[in-house]
């Protein structure tokens, strides 16, 4: 029996959680890149960034995917602190919207229609025409899970509530509101999803295993326990970052520690069963907890912190202060609208960004190599992180530049446009590749895949060839140094020629055996990515002999 209720219980939330992830990850998906768009554009007004927040959480079903999402476009440098306080703020009432579609398993039985969901669910997958058709039969098919595992949940831990020790236990958890806190942060610690622990709590309270006011401390402990995949996200991230992760923190630690008093007193537990009328049943139970949860939520989001948004933005400032190695920016800084009618200024600050993105391209293309050579794929994340906000700089300073062009520019002004737009997507196409090598470690490390020492020297030589263009281009970008830019080029040359010969050398060694053919594979790609960097710094070195030849005219 008690084997039974144990492997139940595991399956069952093995279930939970694999459906969970399978329909927030489908979510997302259809999704897509709108979500990031949408917060970008629409979260300058605090009260708008809390209500979209809440959208988007009720949408995706995952404040800690919501709020890992947020964290990643303040890191890239396309959302503010400010801005991000207000969707993760929002986060948190989203989140609860789990807590009601759960509720109604006890008054509509949707379990019964899990099966016919999975079957649904998988068949779109397989047969979806589109990618979108496949994300939709992802989302059926999780939901399905999700309830199969409820279900599992529900049936094996109901013999459990007659225990006489079990409800001895439940006596004493009522008296001590702390030892449930403290149960629902670790347990949402350890499953990574306070969704999660929202319904087992509802599922237990269902089959009489804890009483509604042993519920309510648990669910504010898990309001604790998800602020730690924020600061797992933020771990490696740039300052505001960082910032964001501690302002979801303070948010959830501040807010359950006031409600904690009201819990202790019983205030909270009786308010929330006077707004739902009649008693306390096995049917309304779900129902009492999922209020519970939203009413704190939605209290202290709109009521305490909204209108301190300002003293929450300045104490994440303070318990997160600015060390060496901040300063490295994740958007623009220096693109000055007020400068556009004075265009060779505007020219000069474009070419600063520039020259930072290079920087960038060249750090995303370092990590890469490093992780290639070293096995490393937790640098593959690091090299993505890179791409996404060269990208953010290829978008800014082009639009910056596009504006520029609608003033009126002199004939040499107007030549430069269009040479400084060519060489900003010559520098983001240098990223994209950087991650093209990345993905080659990730194939490395899966088929472990082994490379003779003459392949490995060949590589690591191509490499230190692409390092020193990188170096010299930003040099030259620098001083408008046609000499480098010159120097540069001569390498693309030499880099051409030793493409062509790593090449012939590779075709001799698979002739004699030497190299395996998908290790083959992964070198061909490697030094074929380092060609086309090559060819795009030689671009961006061309442009920079054209500009000083018009500085030296003008």
């Amino acid at each position: 029996m008690v084997k039974e209720i144990v492997f139940g219980l595991i399956g069952g939330l093995g279930f939970l959680l694999y459906g969970m992830n399978l329909m927030s990850g489908g979510l997302r998906r259809v999704a897509g890149d709108k979500l990031r768009s949408i917060l970008n554009k629409l979260t300058t007004i605090p009260l708008i960034a809390v209500l979209l927040g809440t959208g988007l959480t009720c949408l995706i079903q995952s404040s800690s995917s919501m709020t890992v999402i947020v964290v990643g476009l303040v890191n890239a440098g396309l959302l503010t602190l400010r801005q991000a306080i207000g969707v993760v703020m929002g986060a948190n009432i989203g989140t609860t919207f789990t807590a009601w579609l759960i509720s109604f398993l006890a008054i509509f039985k949707i379990s019964t229609y899990a099966l016919p969901a999975v079957g649904i669910g998988f068949l779109l997958t397989i047969i979806g025409k589109n990618r979108k058709i496949r994300y939709w039969g992802e989302i059926i098919l999780g939901f399905g899970i999700l309830f199969i595992g409820l279900h599992f949940i529900k049936d094996v831990s109901s013999p459990i509530g007659k225990s006489e020790f079990v409800r001895n236990v439940v006596v004493m958890g009522s008296h001590y509101p702390v030892l449930g806190f403290l149960f629902g942060m670790f347990l949402t610690i350890l499953l990574q999803s306070s969704s999660a622990t929202v319904a087992m709590v509802q599922i237990m309270a269902f089959n009489g295993l804890i009483s509604f006011e042993m519920a309510v401390p648990i669910i504010l402990g898990e309001n604790i326990g998800t602020t730690v995949t924020a600061q797992m996200a933020s771990i490696g991230g740039n300052l505001n970052a960082r910032r964001t992760a501690m302002a979801h923190t303070l948010f959830n630690v501040i807010g359950s520690a006031y409600m904690m008093v009201l819990v202790y007193t019983g205030t909270y537990p009786k308010f929330i069963e006077w707004l739902v009328p009649g008693p306390i049943s096995d049917n309304n139970v779900m129902l009492h907890i999922a209020l519970a949860h939203s009413v704190f939520n939605i209290f202290n989001a709109f009521i305490v912190f909204l209108p301190a948004i300002n003293v929450l933005e300045k104490l994440s400032i303070w318990l997160v202060p600015e060390k060496e190695g901040d300063q490295e920016a994740m958007a623009p800084r220096y693109l000055e609208q007020h400068l556009l009618d004075s265009p060779q200024l505007a020219f000069n600050q474009a070419r600063t960004e520039m020259i930072y993105m290079t920087q960038i391209s060249q750090k995303a293309v370092r990590e890469a190599v490093t992780g290639f050579f070293n096995k490393d794929t937790k640098l593959i994340k690091k090299v993505k992180e890179r791409e996404e906000v060269t990208d953010n700089f290829q978008r800014e300073i082009s639009r910056y530049l596009i504006e520029l062009s609608r003033r009126e520019l002199d004939v040499k002004e107007s030549e430069q446009l269009p040479v400084l737009l060519h060489s900003i997507n010559d520098i983001e196409r240098v990223g994209d590749h950087a991650v093209n090598i990345a993905e080659l470690t990730e194939r490395k490390v899966e088929m472990k895949l082994k490379f003779s020492q003459k392949s490995q020297v060949e590589m690591k030589n191509i490499y230190e060839k692409i390092d020193r263009m990188i170096e010299k281009t930003i040099e030259a970008l620098k001083n408008y140094d046609v000499r480098l830019a010159k120097e540069v080029l001569e390498l693309e040359g030499e880099l051409n020629k030793m493409r062509v010969e790593l090449r012939s050398n590779h075709t001799k060694r698979l002739n004699k055996g030497e190299c395996l053919l998908d290790s083959g594979i992964v070198f061909v790609d490697f030094v074929d990515n380092m060609e086309k960097i090559g060819d795009h710094l030689s671009n961006i070195a061309q442009s920079i002999a054209a500009g000083m030849r018009w500085e030296s005219e003008g």
